[in-house]
């Protein structure tokens, strides 16, 4: 069981807070208010705070914004994340030539990390969700088999239940076609909502068991091939496809969000333009596809 520690809680939720306001100041009772803190708990935590440099108080009146130590920290992060920068571009553009929220995300040890986005969307930077089945197939289908079985090997952060021969199925046109082509459920939608920032280990076992039940069969979210008509509309929530590292091993998912019925022929189309962003983000920082050595 993950331990949790309140007073390091208070201080992440601290500079959340003022992550989501960048450019602002805030005095100690607005502070406190906002954040549902005791005035002298929040007075102990934006001291320390500023005197590691991590925000700075302005006297006149007394205020306080985010400090230097961010900014040095904030550097030294995006250095483990150099294409997800490179990618911010190509996310734009993408956005604007289909009106789309793009988003370019991450597996970082254990969870899934919201890392870019573009467009107009709410999407959070900074979100995680659980790397482990009923989440995260699309982090790992350009992937190498191993990587694969290991996450299939994962203890479900919900009940699902797995269709292993469907599952590989759609690994192998994924990786033939170079992108996923998803419909989510509003139970999927819920699943993601209710997973956000949350670890499995902390749901308790009825709600395990009740999101379990809202989530449909792994791999029945993802269009296949053959179910894609030219003249048809399909309901679609996005598309999906990797960037690779220099390695030759997947590093980021770059999304396309749909969320309207569309048909088939122009899902293809947008496929393509995905592809053709992600495989611009991976020359362009110093990535290799695996398959084009």
């Amino acid at each position: 069981m993950a331990r949790h520690s309140p007073p390091t809680e208070r201080v992440v939720r601290l500079l959340d807070f003022f992550a989501a306001h960048p450019g602002r100041r805030f005095g100690l009772s607005e502070l406190a208010r906002e954040l549902d803190l005791a005035k002298p708990t929040c007075l102990g935590i934006v001291t320390e705070l500023t005197a590691g440099g991590y925000l700075v108080r302005d006297p006149q009146p007394v205020t306080y914004r985010l400090g230097p130590a961010m900014v040095a920290a904030g550097r030294v992060a995006s250095e483990g994340f150099g294409a997800s920068e490179v990618a911010r571009r190509h996310l734009e553009d993408l956005s604007r030539r289909y009106g789309a929220t793009c988003t370019a995300s991450a597996v970082v040890g254990d969870r899934i990390l919201m890392l870019q986005s573009a467009g107009p969307g709410r999407v959070k930077l900074g979100e995680t969700y659980p790397f482990a089945p009923p989440v995260g197939l699309m982090y790992v289908l350009w992937d190498s088999d191993a990587a694969f079985d290991a996450w299939l090997a994962k203890p479900p952060a919900v009940p699902v239940r797995l269709d292993e021969a469907h599952l590989r199925r759609v690994v192998a046109e994924c990786r033939e076609h170079g992108y996923l082509v998803e419909s989510l459920t509003s139970a999927g939608r819920r699943l993601y909502a209710l997973m956000a920032g949350v670890g499995a280990e902390e749901l308790p076992p009825e709600v395990r068991g009740l999101v379990g039940e809202l989530v449909s069969s792994l791999g029945e979210r993802v269009y296949l091939g053959a179910d894609l008509e030219p003249r048809r509309k399909h309901a679609v929530s996005l598309l999906a496809a990797p960037t690779f590292d220099a390695s030759g091993r997947q590093e980021l998912v770059l999304t396309l969000s749909v969320g309207e019925p569309v048909t088939g022929a122009e899902i293809a189309r947008r496929g393509a333009a995905l592809v053709a962003a992600a495989d611009a983000v991976t020359a362009e920082s110093g990535g290799r596809h695996p398959t084009r050595i």
